[in-house]
């Protein structure tokens, strides 16, 4: 079961951090990226808001943060709260703590920092900062190092690196962990930081490869969708021609039922399934565009318990790359058929921006929400729909009504992991 949301990611006039804060953003379909004619998501969480929300880390260990680092601390504070889980007094001793990391670009300042200092030349204090920072910073597992020491857990607690898939994929081991009996408790935590110096190098390197390729004779859209901070990224809508990046963390608190239930925890809803699997192509950064292994994923997550039919609603990380769009329409032809009904398909990257690992714990929290609600949220800066969608992708900036106990996400690692993940409301079978 679902019991707690936690956010600390791109808002309006400063950062969101619970569950009412998002839902206001998604369920109209409002955008947090534009500023000073840049489009990125960016979290602006002060050292004060930080310390308001996470008091008590000793500043010889939280001076050496990294911005993933507070983030996901600040998300899991903020998702226990809601789940009315005291960190303090130990209820989260024995929780699986679970984090989802796709980018190392918060990692590589502390790294650089290691590698170029001197031992001969840095005075003792400094070496000793410099060594603490390299071993909570400059490794893929930094925010589940201070997540678990601000709980004191002695639980499970690792971290998974599949790009956009990260958060998904451990909501999934936590799910498994649980019915296996080996957890009650588990948060997991999706975060990820960009550099947006190197995003903008990026975007230069890309336009100077499309020219080249271009005056060769190719065709440049061959090279993908330009990320971009330039021009505003629209999900599903005709005019799509760029993704633009965000960052922050989203952490979701999972427990077995009988266990919120003895506390009386509120229940927002629960994971039913979840199934991964890679396409199998040789292209590291390619992706088959007909969609079968995506099937396959939805189709395992299905089994035999469960109809495609139940599900209305999926929610889906569409960025504006026209790739994944082909991914997901093919996969909606095949699971639902062309006599199917109108199946409805949203996206809320472009209300936060494409933040990685993230996204997973996001869609989820969102979607469990939507079931609460009775509204689906729309596809955030989707106008004008593109033409021959299978899908419905709710255009515009009202959430459309909808009631239902059964939903898809999906999330991508880009040439890797399909991930699909089924969620039902507190009674859903």
């Amino acid at each position: 079961m679902v019991t707690g949301l936690g956010f600390c990611l791109p808002g309006e006039g400063g950062p969101s951090f619970t569950a009412g804060q998002v839902w206001n953003i998604a369920s109209r379909g409002g955008c947090c990226l534009g500023r000073d004619g840049t489009y990125y998501g960016a979290v602006d969480l002060t050292d004060e808001m930080f310390a308001e929300r996470v008091p008590g880390i000793p500043e010889f260990f939280s001076r050496q943060f990294t911005d993933a680092h507070r983030f996901g601390l600040v998300s899991l504070v903020e998702a226990c709260a809601d789940a009315e889980l005291d960190i303090q007094s130990g209820d989260l001793g024995d929780a699986a703590l679970l984090v989802g990391r796709g980018g190392i670009d918060s990692n590589v300042n502390s790294y650089l920092a290691a590698s170029r200092a001197d031992p001969e030349h840095t005075a003792p204090l400094d070496a000793l900062e410099l060594f603490i920072a390299v071993g909570q910073s400059a490794i893929p597992s930094d925010v589940a190092i201070v997540q678990g020491t601000l709980t004191r857990t002695t639980g499970p607690c690792f971290t998974v690196a599949c790009g956009c898939a990260s958060g998904g994929v451990q909501i999934g081991h936590a799910q498994r962990l649980i019915a296996a009996g080996e957890i009650d408790l588990a948060a997991v935590t999706g975060v990820d930081v960009f550099d947006s110096e190197v995003v903008r190098r990026a975007e230069r390197l890309l336009e100077s490869a499309r020219r080249a390729y271009a005056a060769t004779g190719g065709e440049p859209g061959a090279l993908g969708p330009t990320p971009s901070s330039g021009s505003l990224m629209r999900p599903y809508d005709r005019r799509s021609d760029c993704i633009n990046y965000g960052e922050g963390a989203a952490t979701v608190i999972l427990e077995s039922r009988e266990h919120a239930k003895r506390r009386g925890a509120h229940l927002y809803g629960q994971v039913l399934a979840t199934a991964l699997t890679r396409d199998g192509l040789a292209n590291p950064l390619g992706a088959d565009d007909s969609g079968a292994q995506l099937v396959n994923a939805v189709r395992r997550c299905l089994g035999e318990r469960w109809r495609i039919e139940q599900v209305p609603y999926i929610h889906s990380c569409g960025d504006g790359d026209p790739a994944v769009t082909a991914v997901e329409a093919s996969a909606v032809r095949t699971l639902y058929g062309a006599t199917a009904g109108p199946v409805l398909v949203t996206s809320q990257d472009a209300c936060f921006g494409h933040h990685g690992a993230p996204a997973g714990c996001l869609g989820a929290g969102l979607t469990l929400m939507m079931m609460e609600q009775g509204a689906v949220c729309p596809t955030a800066n989707c106008e004008q729909p593109m033409e021959g969608l299978p899908f419905d992708p709710v255009p515009g900036t009202r959430a459309r009504p909808l009631d239902f106990d059964h939903a898809l996400c999906f999330s991508y690692q880009t040439g890797g992991v399909k991930h699909a993940m089924l969620l039902g409301g507190p009674e859903a079978t």
